[in-house]
């Protein structure tokens, strides 16, 4: 019984066709699949269990290609064993062409699977050059992100971003896909968050496809990857990653990430991978400058079709110093509520409307935020802070944390002893010391974390957990 399409599942089979070949197509669809479009779902009929798994193994890229070039949109792919295809096909014919296949396929080489264009796999990302304001804290990271797309070899890799958030990583990395997109059509590029690769490493463990997933990642020209921090501590993951990164580095393509923090701040990460994401280009990206603050501020403003006065956009960018969310956040809150009132905006309107939000936003430090610093620095948890446990690096870590909760919160020695499990006074005080006069002598400190020994000056040690706090 050969399957009955529609039109459009009918449109989709002549894409994967056109895609995989006629011969490859004669050999594992025509006959043996049964294709049906159902919400936002292509199921795929097979007749057995290793038809389907062939198919999923070595077709799954082409099949979502034709659906995206016939529908417009990214669907699920959904194998179901269908026993009535079976009559269809002779199980001896079957094999003895499967062998056929699966030699001509050992002898290619990786570059056999059908570049597939972005532009039909996935929508063109959100964020581009176009619309990224470049400014003197800015510059270097725009200018290799631009380095990568027009250079046909890489000129580092990998590309490290980081910085704290609402700086313009994010922008920069889809920026770059967007680019190659334009500029190189055929291109294969893939751009997911470290936890969305996370989450496909263990649902292919889960359900046996590694192969796929490993083709999903290690065939490409480019590979852009957010919040890889998001890696620290799972290292099952990172191994993985380690060997993707490596099969793409030896292939000449490239690799851009992103993380809050710089490689070597970044706890429980192997050494190798920090030997690996050092030995390219890591590029810090700090705070936009008062200008920069206000050109962004002027550029959403004309985006978004509203007059705000030059005196109302300084105000923003003066109040909201600290990132570019925030700052876009207060622009919108107040052309909104100038559209809903029909009222002209002005610098008192502003100044009123503006008040509580701009109360929010003022950098309040909070033992929370120390102690995910302090932990994400020296590579410990914030569970062994709070326990009697006394090995060098844990005891760094929580005397640092006493230090800077002392420092930077009204929260008295007692108190703090309290929040970090239930520790004397007496304890507090002394952590204060004794880091007190770390820092005044701009001793050497020494630790060790999952990566490896490290050695540091105290004083060095200080500005980047402030830096990081900040």
């Amino acid at each position: 019984m050969q399957a009955i399409f529609t039109d459009e599942t009918n449109a989709i089979d002549q894409a994967i066709a056109g895609r995989v070949g006629v011969q490859k197509h004669r050999i594992w669809f025509r006959n043996s699949t049964r294709l049906t479009l159902a919400d936002n779902y292509l199921k795929v009929g097979v007749p057995n269990h290793f038809i389907g798994s062939w198919i999923e193994n070595h077709f799954l890229d082409d099949i979502l290609a034709a659906v995206c070039e016939v529908t417009g949109s990214e669907k699920k792919i959904a194998f179901n064993i269908e026993p009535d295809l079976a009559g269809v096909l002779k199980r001896t014919q079957l094999d003895s062409q499967a062998l056929h296949v699966e030699k001509a396929h050992n002898r290619t080489t990786r570059s056999r699977m059908k570049p597939v264009e972005p532009s039909r796999r996935v929508e063109p990302l959100r964020l581009s050059f176009d619309s990224f304001i470049v400014g003197s804290k800015n510059q270097l990271a725009y200018n290799a992100a631009r380095a990568v797309v027009s250079a046909e070899q890489s000129p580092f890799n990998p590309l490290f971003f980081h910085g704290g958030y609402g700086v313009g990583k994010t922008h920069l990395l889809q920026g770059i896909c967007n680019s190659v997109y334009a500029a190189r059509p055929k291109a294969k590029w893939l751009y997911v968050s470290a936890e969305d690769f996370a989450n496909q490493y263990v649902l292919a463990l889960k359900t046996r496809k590694l192969d796929a997933f490993r083709r999903r990642f290690r065939q490409t020209d480019l590979l852009v990857i957010d919040d890889i921090h998001f890696l620290a501590s799972k290292k099952a993951m990172q191994e993985e990653f380690l060997h993707t990164f490596n099969t793409i580095d030896l292939a000449g393509k490239q690799v851009v990430l992103a993380s809050d923090a710089h490689p070597k701040m970044i706890g429980k990460l192997c050494e190798s991978l920090v030997n690996r994401f050092v030995s390219g280009m890591v590029i810090k990206m700090e705070p936009p400058d008062f200008e920069t603050r206000c050109r962004i501020c002027a550029q959403r403003a004309e985006t978004m079709r509203k007059d705000v006065p030059k005196s109302v956009i300084s105000y923003i960018a003066e109040k909201m110093a600290t990132n570019v969310r925030e700052l876009e956040g207060a622009l919108i809150k107040l052309i909104a509520y100038a559209s809903l009132t029909r009222e002209r905006i002005t610098l008192p309107m502003a100044r009123e409307i503006l008040a509580e939000h701009i109360s929010r936003t003022d950098p309040i430090v909070h033992v929370s935020d120390i102690e995910s610093a302090v932990t994400t620095f020296f590579g410990v948890t914030t569970a062994d802070i709070h326990s009697s446990r006394k090995d060098r690096t844990t005891s760094l870590a929580r005397s640092f944390s006493m230090y800077l909760a002392r420092k930077y919160t009204k929260m008295s020695f007692p108190e703090i002893g309290r929040v970090m499990g239930n520790k004397n006074h007496a304890t507090v005080i002394l952590a204060n010391r004794k880091i007190e006069d770390f820092i005044s002598r701009n001793a050497e400190v020494k630790w060790k974390n999952p990566a490896g020994f490290r050695c540091a000056k105290a004083r060095d040690i200080y500005e980047q957990l402030m830096e990081s706090i900040s």
